[in-house]
């Protein structure tokens, strides 16, 4: 790894030999891989993580006095530490570790909102939320009598700022939005869209899942009340990630879970909390993926996020000016302010026959409504293929993806 450290520029192929998947085939072709939005792939350090502590310390944490329990402990709370660091906050007491995205979400409605919500209240989100962002606050409302409000976006995918203003009065007590969209890539103005609902009294919280990956996050900066993000995201294992929140919101919020760990005592008759942030982790978590999260964050600052970023951006620039060469193709989100994500349709060909043909081709896309179906109907789309990039992915593997597409022209039409 030494040579691509400390760089301006990415050495692609010393990256890739990191990533062993990257080396298997796929119906007799080599494999691209260009379905990062939905989970990257994991570079050698991060599987070597999860064989060391199965193989040498497998142990509960927080619990036992022997060895192994400590070293297991010691490993789990270093990674809490690589995540506060990675996020920006000031203390490891506001680094919730979760499943991912979904239940960092998932917990801030259900604590903070069934504690603060009352008939009457609106919550805020934008057109361009994932299902995991968008589900969890219609379920509380429901149950609340609050009232969900969409703030519309542009054909292009951009966030409607006039239309948001409008929105926001002293019924709004919450917004929550994705920093940047897993099914166009289109980056939301979120340092705005927090001044604002902060002057009317609201919280906010950021579906950081495809941000954390590509930009720079500093949640102090950002001044979000919530963020959270997916491990496996960020070139780390399925099934962990974590929540930020501010301390004080935290303090005042009640347990998401009961269980073990989460309590200071129980007795037959009362149960008393423990202190942030054990009082949101109910049970054994697991273990494993969060200690090899630690290696993937380190993996991603030791190059660099704004020498993957440039990279990323040359894939970007590159593979749209070539897509937009194909007859009858469409690109969905095609503004300036984005991630690495490129999502399109092409005329008379659906988006699962896209998938399929490409798969024979060893070339691995995401296809239909990527879990933003409300997203989709504003667009009056069934949905897209998308293709997503990631540090290790090359200007010759999107050539594959333009030939391939143009074998499926041949193909269907």
């Amino acid at each position: 790894m030494e040579s691509v450290l400390n760089k301006k520029t990415l050495d692609v192929q010393v990256v890739r030999e990191q990533f062993p998947i990257l080396k298997r085939q796929v119906k007799g072709y080599p494999l691209v891989y260009l379905d990062n939005a939905a989970t990257s792939q994991k570079p050698k350090v991060v599987i070597d993580a999860l064989v060391e502590y199965y193989s040498n310390y497998n142990a509960n944490i927080h619990r036992g006095i022997h060895t192994l329990a400590e070293e297991a402990t010691a490993a789990y709370e270093q990674t809490r530490e690589t995540v506060r660091q990675f996020l920006g906050a000031a203390s490891t007491e506001e680094i919730i570790f979760t499943r991912g995205t979904t239940e960092g979400i998932n917990l801030v409605a259900y604590s903070w909102g069934r504690a603060n919500l009352k008939a009457g209240d609106e919550i805020i989100l934008s057109s361009l939320e994932h299902h995991s962002n968008m589900v969890p606050w219609q379920m509380i409302a429901e149950e609340k009598g609050a009232k969900v409000k969409i703030v519309p976006i542009s054909d292009e995918g951009e966030f409607n700022w006039e239309a948001f203003e409008l929105m926001l009065s002293e019924k709004t007590k919450f917004v929550s939005v994705v920093h940047a969209s897993n099914a166009l890539g289109v980056i939301n103005p979120v340092k705005k869209i927090i001044e604002a609902a902060h002057a009317v009294g609201a919280l906010v919280m950021l579906d950081g899942a495809q941000s954390s990956v590509h930009l720079d996050i500093d949640v102090q900066e950002l001044d979000c009340d919530f963020f959270a993000f997916s491990g496996h995201k960020v070139y780390g294992p399925t099934g962990a990630g974590a929540l930020y929140g501010k301390r004080a919101l935290l303090e005042a919020m009640p347990p998401f879970e009961g269980g073990g760990e989460m309590i200071k005592q129980v007795t037959y008759e009362w149960t008393t909390y423990n202190d942030l942030p054990y009082k949101f982790e109910a049970g054994t978590p697991n273990i494993a993926d969060t200690i090899a999260l630690k290696p993937a964050l380190d993996f991603v600052s030791s190059i660099g996020k704004d020498v993957i970023r440039a990279h990323e951006a040359q894939l970007l620039e590159y593979a749209t000016n070539e897509l937009k060469k194909l007859p009858g193709l469409k690109i969905m989100g095609d503004v300036k302010d984005k991630v690495s994500v490129v999502s399109f349709v092409m005329e008379g060909i659906h988006p699962q026959d896209i998938g399929i043909l490409l798969d024979n081709q060893g070339i691995a896309v995401r296809t239909g409504h990527h879990c933003a179906e409300p997203l989709m109907n504003r667009l009056c789309i069934p949905g897209t293929s998308r293709a997503s990039f990631a540090m290790y992915n090359t200007l010759e593997e999107v050539d594959s993806l333009i030939r391939g597409l143009n074998k499926v022209i041949k193909m269907l039409r």
